[in-house]
């Protein structure tokens, strides 16, 4: 077998291993047979994520972990964003809709206040943050007289994916001495939203939903796939997306002696000097590679 043919017959493996919303589409004689498979293809398939290799504390040799932020608005992140409206079906959702469902049915339990996961958060206060309640001018006239607001007078905004502008990440950079070359493990994802009192204004404050541990998701995140722009029959699943970082993030915090204060913190009013510092984090983390293959 000469190496064109084995790469096809490789190709085709694992083209049956990525199925999408299209599968059994040339087959299905109604729409509901469309996405159902074979007992044979579901026993055939691996739908367990790649597991992690083990790395030994002793093995790693530099280590630096950095904070960055994927803007949904850039067009090379729509995977993450995309579809926000419409019935494409159960295997066509957003990244946020993947999160929140998995976290209302109990599969994913590990979600945390902060990118340090030190305090868990539970289902009522996820629950409560999804639902920002806003009161109009008259439901204030209602308070400061005692009396009982009037339902018409409640704003209440669901948030929902659209709402979602972009997603935080924070993730560990080392050096592995063993195998010699520089690797990245995500540990953790955050939907941001506006505020939702200055939703509808031109300038908006975004807060943090909740912190999800990444490798705890991976199970439901391997699950979901994320549309493929080149070629819809064989999708890429969210979790080989954010492991592979096929996402364009700019980085905002890195860990420091100052108590991992924020690059904005210490490069105020001044957005392309923040730009540049982010790179030049990037950078010095890139360069260590370099640096050790250097004689």
């Amino acid at each position: 077998m000469n190496w064109r043919n084995l790469i096809l017959v490789v190709a085709l493996g694992l083209s049956s291993t990525f199925t999408f919303a299209q599968s059994n589409l040339l087959n299905a004689k109604t729409p509901d047979q469309i996405g159902q498979k074979t007992q044979a293809e579901l026993v055939a398939e691996n739908d367990n994520p790649l597991p992690y290799g083990y790395v030994m504390d002793r093995d790693i040799l530099m280590g630096k972990r950095t904070w960055e932020i994927i803007d949904l608005d850039e067009r090379v992140n729509f995977p993450l964003y995309f579809p926000v409206e419409g019935d494409l079906g159960p295997d066509r959702r957003p990244l946020y809709d993947v999160l929140v469902s998995a976290i209302r049915d109990s599969t994913l339990t590990e979600v945390y206040d902060s990118s340090y996961f030190t305090q868990k958060k539970s289902l009522k206060d996820i629950e409560a943050s999804l639902v920002f309640v806003d009161t109009t001018d008259t439901a204030r006239e209602y308070i400061n007289a005692g009396e009982a607001v009037p339902e018409e007078f409640i704003n209440k905004v669901e948030i929902q994916a659209y709402h979602v502008d972009s997603y935080k990440v924070v993730g560990y950079w080392y050096f592995d001495k063993r195998q010699g070359e520089l690797k990245y493990r995500m540990l953790g994802v955050c939907p941001m939203v506006p505020d939702v009192y200055t939703m509808n204004n031109d300038e908006k404050d975004y807060v943090e939903l909740f912190w999800v541990y990444f490798p705890a998701a991976r199970g439901v995140l391997h699950k979901a796939k994320a549309f493929n722009d080149r070629n819809s029959a064989m999708p890429f699943t969210f979790d080989h997306l954010l492991n592979s970082r096929r996402f364009n993030a700019v980085i905002y915090q890195e860990e420091n002696v100052y108590g991992d204060r924020m690059i904005k913190d210490y490069m105020q009013e001044n957005a392309q000097m923040q730009l540049l510092e982010s790179d030049r984090v990037k950078e010095k983390i890139r360069d260590f590679e370099q640096d050790m293959w250097n004689y």
